[in-house]
């Protein structure tokens, strides 16, 4: 398979790589213990990790996977 034949170059897929990691860490932050019933209240369901850092970091992941798919490739504006 050609390069000619992929819809992404190179750089596209490394943009789109780095945005997934992103994505995976801001999903890992949100992660941590639970309340239940039987455990009582669990205040860390509020920290900052949680509820500021994690959801910012999976936002910039998703824009970051938007411009690795909509970036121009020097190679197509080189054909032109």
């Amino acid at each position: 398979m050609t390069q000619k034949n992929i819809a992404l170059s190179k750089t596209n897929l490394i943009i789109c790589g780095i945005a997934i990691l992103l994505i995976i860490a801001g999903f890992l932050l949100m992660t941590g213990p639970s309340t239940t019933l039987e455990n009582g209240f669990e205040p860390d369901i509020f920290s900052a990790r949680r509820i500021k850092v994690a959801p910012v970091v999976t936002v910039a992941g998703f824009t970051l996977m938007i411009v690795g798919v909509l970036y121009p490739s020097r190679d197509k504006k080189a054909e032109k």
